[in-house]
């Protein structure tokens, strides 16, 4: 078997991506390896964010920008730590999910990259794809699709 050196992992802040930073720490653990947690985010724009800032008021800058996306990778960050996670990166992305990992995979030399299965048996990820489906056809590199829903 190929010991990792570099173990990619996205999240979106869900509960299922957060099973996967965990299951991706723990490999990333046993292998000594580098550990990539990417969150991908795309901006609020227009009447979307209008709305938002009317509703939040001085709290509105919790949904501007990458505020999200960093939120997220902090918890990401705490529960990879908490699974032994050593060497542990962090990145946001503005860019849809799977054109992130894929950039993200090859910018950090990553070697290994690890989804979440959300998405995988819908018939909507059937019809349409789903960052799981995407991630192994695009990767270029070894993908883990580990059980999370």
């Amino acid at each position: 078997m190929a010991s990792y050196q570099t173990v990619l992992v996205g999240t979106d802040g869900s509960e299922s991506s957060f099973a996967a930073v965990t299951s991706a720490a723990r490999l990333a653990a046993a292998c000594e390896a580098e550990l990539v947690i990417a969150c991908a985010y795309l901006p609020m724009r227009g009447p979307e964010l209008a709305v938002a800032q009317d509703q939040l008021g001085p709290e509105a800058y919790q949904v501007v920008g990458s505020a999200p996306a960093e939120d997220t990778l902090r918890t990401a960050r705490d529960r990879a730590l908490a699974e032994g996670a050593v060497d542990v990166r962090s990145v946001a992305v503005q860019d849809e999910p799977v054109a992130a990992l894929v950039r993200i995979a090859q910018e950090c030399s990553a070697d290994l990259v690890v989804v979440g299965n959300r998405g995988l048996r819908s018939l909507a990820g059937r019809i349409l794809g789903s960052v799981p489906a995407d991630i192994a056809r695009k990767a270029g590199l070894d993908v883990l699709i580990v059980h999370t829903t």
